[in-house]
């Protein structure tokens, strides 16, 4: 809790939640334009039947966009777990060298020890 009382803001999330809705809206604003783009090569269908060509384009790129970013999303959380992976076996690996080096240092210096 603040001074004020209030609970602590968590700026990682905040920054996390309005990116995430500046990236939804500039997708949604895409959309948007690629449908009117696409539709206004339509100028011989009547306006009520482009209109719903123009929604439909959208929704079709924004589904399209989702799948996008969903197999994006899987993708990393799978590289991270590699990562992880790898960096928990690297550390085990330099962990094991470190004693090692420390057991051979301290068996050099018993033998040295023991031979004054």
């Amino acid at each position: 809790m603040t001074a004020t009382g209030e609970p602590p803001v968590d700026l990682r999330a905040f920054h996390n939640e309005v990116e995430g809705h500046l990236l939804a809206a500039a997708a949604h604003e895409e959309a948007r334009c690629a449908a009117a783009r696409f539709a206004a090569g339509l100028d011989w269908l009547p306006a009520a039947q482009r209109a719903e060509v123009e929604r439909r384009f959208a929704e079709e790129h924004l589904a399209l966009a989702r799948a996008s970013w969903e197999r994006t999303a899987r993708r990393g959380e799978e590289l991270r777990g590699e990562y992880e992976a790898l960096y928990r076996g690297l550390r085990a690996r330099l962990l094991a060298g470190v004693l090692l080096a420390l057991a051979l240092v301290v068996a050099v210096d018993l033998v040295v020890l023991a031979a004054v």
